[in-house]
């Protein structure tokens, strides 16, 4: 530990005054003249550490970004409607309302004075102000986001979520213009959506799309939105994480930034710090409802492509190979003998899909797509739908214990189609097993035989087994295990004994339920 010599303070004490205020405080304490002090302070340097300034990325991309108001038309509410609630507000005494009342700001905000000029109060009802029973209403704000210019035409990008329910489109600058957008298009997969504004000959200031090479985890960025209404704001903080996966779609692949986004901010930009789009802000964590520093961007690589088709078609055309698939797990991997848990494990072809055309089967490893390796289900989904229809690929597919090569056409994914899942909406629920059912107590499974003689019913699951840990339910039906079909609980314990005699210590089961098909991996070991 360092001294004090000769009443001075010691170097720890200097370097810890890193202000004036600091420098001030460790005189006091020790009593010591202030130019010996400042001695110090010379000797070791010590000073203010440099913070980075945003100032000119904001003043260079803020003329870009805008705020986006959605409006919609709001149908009058009679006064014994459906659901027993009518809009009355007679004698509520709004101008006993404190001025920053919740109720008096939402209003004011939104362009309704809650009394007429004649101080009356307005009834939202039958002879409200939307007119009559059965008048169409007027169009009002009914949604608020950001967005930004992408080129000096007027083009906007904002999110999906943001515009889905309007009618009516204004952007408003951040010199608080507002000018009327009409939507050209919007993408639901993704969460984007692509405004047009006219600006009657106006070049406008539009912002350019970053390399997603090039952004890396711990990078600066700047945020630049529209959070609750407050118009332009600036928020700060770095890329937290890549490749995030929340659970919104096939094509999650989000950028996690910890620079304040809140409600509103949805559509708005996140820049680098050369003033490059790297994200769009489109969803955050939180359980209070407002920013915990958790917030996730679609990252410019996804946007720019799905924004290039909007803008030219107003509608996005993606590849379609019409297999459900699921993850590969290290269990899965174990019992179909892959070395590694990755690649796309098909559950089923949907009857008809390129994929079904070109001989994909349930059990089939999707390990390869054009030579390039498949990391996961998520990341074939992306580059399949990053495909144009008609397209011609090569797949690497894992089958019975080695690679096949596989050529497929892609055809066009159905705009009312589910990416990832086959339609089994029609299988029957499955009936209290005969008496004649057979206990496989090593995997924890009754089964007996099922409606329609193809598979094997779960009639009962031991709770501590680990089927019933891999969220094997009663009800559903094992229709194959190792690719193999099975009828009885004998076909089961045929192939894993099989898969023993291969060295095998698990085993891959297929489950069919009401929702669709999955597979499941399964120890086998003490099997007999």
């Amino acid at each position: 530990m360092l001294k004090n010599f000769n009443g001075r303070p010691s170097l720890a004490t200097v370097l810890k005054a890193s202000t004036v205020a600091g420098i001030a405080a460790a005189v006091l304490a020790t009593g010591v003249p202030l130019e010996i002090t400042r001695s110090y302070a010379e000797a070791v340097k010590v000073q203010a550490p440099a913070v980075p300034s945003f100032a000119n990325v904001v003043d260079a991309v803020s003329p870009a970004v805008v705020s986006v108001r959605v409006e919609n038309r709001v149908n009058p509410v009679s006064d014994n409607n459906n659901d027993g609630f009518s809009f009355d507000f007679n004698g509520r005494g709004f101008d006993d309302l404190p001025d920053d009342h919740p109720l008096k700001r939402f209003f004011k905000q939104f362009g309704q004075d809650p009394n007429d000029q004649q101080g009356h109060s307005r009834r939202f009802g039958q002879n409200g102000p939307n007119g009559g029973p059965g008048g169409k209403g007027r169009l009002r704000p009914v949604a608020q986001g950001s967005g930004f210019f992408i080129s000096e035409d007027g083009y906007i990008v904002t999110n999906n979520h943001v515009v889905s329910d309007g009618q009516a489109f204004v952007a408003v600058t951040n010199d608080g213009t507002e000018l009327d957008a009409k939507l050209i298009g919007k993408d639901p997969r993704t969460d984007l959506a692509v405004l047009k504004v006219d600006g009657k000959g106006k070049k406008f200031t539009y912002v350019n799309w970053a390399d997603d090479n090039n952004v890396r985890v711990g990078d600066w960025v700047v945020a630049v939105g529209n959070p609750f209404g407050l118009g332009g704001t600036v928020t700060a903080g770095i890329v937290s994480a890549r490749g995030r996966d929340i659970g919104s779609g096939p094509y999650d692949d989000y950028l996690q930034v910890d620079a304040a986004v809140n409600r509103g901010n949805s559509g708005g930009p996140t820049f680098n710090l050369s003033g490059e789009v790297v994200g769009i802000n489109t969803a955050i964590f939180s359980p209070s409802g407002g920013s915990v520093g958790i917030a996730f961007a679609i990252p410019a690589s996804t946007a720019r492509d799905v924004v290039a088709d909007l803008m030219k078609d107003g509608q996005v055309s993606r590849g379609w190979l019409g297999v459900q698939i699921q993850p590969v797990t290290k269990d899965i991997a174990e019992s179909i003998g892959l070395s590694e848990p990755s690649g796309a494990l098909v559950v089923a072809p949907q009857a008809g899909s390129p994929g079904d055309k070109a001989g994909m089967k349930a059990g089939d490893v999707v390990t390869a797509l054009n030579g390039e390796t498949i990391k996961d289900a998520r990341d074939l989904s992306r580059r399949i739908g990053a495909m144009q229809p008609g397209s011609k690929v090569e797949l690497s597919v894992w089958r019975a214990g080695k690679a096949q090569p596989l050529t497929v056409e892609l055809g066009t994914l159905p705009i009312d189609q589910k990416d990832a899942s086959a339609d089994d909406s029609n299988q029957p629920q499955q009936p209290e097993a005969p008496a004649s059912e057979k206990a496989l107590a090593d995997l924890g499974l009754t089964v007996g035989p099922s409606d329609d003689g193809k598979g094997l019913a779960i009639t009962d699951i031991d709770p501590n087994s680990d089927a019933a840990d891999k969220g094997i339910k009663e009800g559903e039906k094992i229709t194959s295990v190792n690719n193999q079909e099975v009828s009885s609980a004998d076909d089961i314990v045929k192939v894993l004994n099989q898969a023993k005699k291969d060295g095998r210590t698990r085993a891959l089961f297929q489950i069919q339920s009401s929702e669709g098909s999955r597979f499941v991996a399964l120890p086998i070991n003490g099997q007999g």
